[in-house]
């Protein structure tokens, strides 16, 4: 069970989430950006996930190497406090670029705002306790996908030739946070208060941008 706590702990863990949401938006609905597939958005997709997971990634693993961090896991939440500053410095000079940029939806715009403000929120309480980091991502994707289904969705999409309903993706994407959330339970890294604000401000703060945005 701690194998498999610790595969859903990594295929989930925060740094990945953006780029999730940017496939999910191009799949469900790619004319957003102007393209008509996936495909067509595969450049915003690598921008996504250079600057959101691949740069944060290498910033930690030098943090590591310079012994700053103990390890990736960062248990001591003092050690998530470099980490975090990195985070919200490129999320936040990311929203600004996406947020004067023409051919940039405002759907997105809205998403990657708030999971800054997720995260601007999550130094703070980190402070006074251990904020799961998972949950608040989680919290994110499952606040993406449902003003995704409120707005910016035709209540189905396509990958390949299968047609998928929105209301099947939530259903998953809610498993999913329960799965994520039961994963950081059995490895003992949160206390369900961790998790609960997690996934509360992270689910909150996709709304908070919306209001913000439009």
């Amino acid at each position: 069970m701690r194998v498999i706590a610790h595969t859903v702990s990594y295929l989930f863990h925060p740094l990945f989430v953006m780029t999730y949401m940017a496939v999910l938006i191009s799949l469900i609905n790619p004319y957003l950006f102007g393209v008509k597939d996936l495909k067509g958005n595969a450049i915003f997709i690598l921008q996504v996930f250079f600057s959101t997971l691949l740069l944060p990634l290498v910033s930690v693993l030098m943090m590591k190497l310079l012994g700053f961090i103990s390890s990736l896991e960062m248990e001591d939440k003092k050690e998530r406090i470099g980490p975090l500053m990195v985070s919200i410095s490129l999320y936040s000079w990311m929203s600004y670029n996406f947020y004067n940029s023409s051919s940039i939806p405002n759907a997105f715009t809205i998403f990657m705002v708030g999971s800054t403000l997720a995260m601007c929120l999550a130094f703070f309480i980190n402070v006074f306790s251990k904020i799961s980091l998972h949950a608040l991502g989680m919290g994110g994707l499952l606040g993406m996908i449902v003003i995704t289904m409120m707005y910016f969705s035709y209540g189905t999409f396509q990958i390949g030739s299968i047609n998928i309903s929105m209301n099947f993706l939530l259903m998953a994407v809610i498993l999913l946070c329960g799965l994520v959330g039961t994963s950081r339970l059995l490895l003992e890294a949160h206390q369900p208060m961790d998790l609960y604000g997690g996934f509360f401000i992270g689910f909150g703060t996709q709304f908070l941008a919306l209001s913000i945005l439009t």
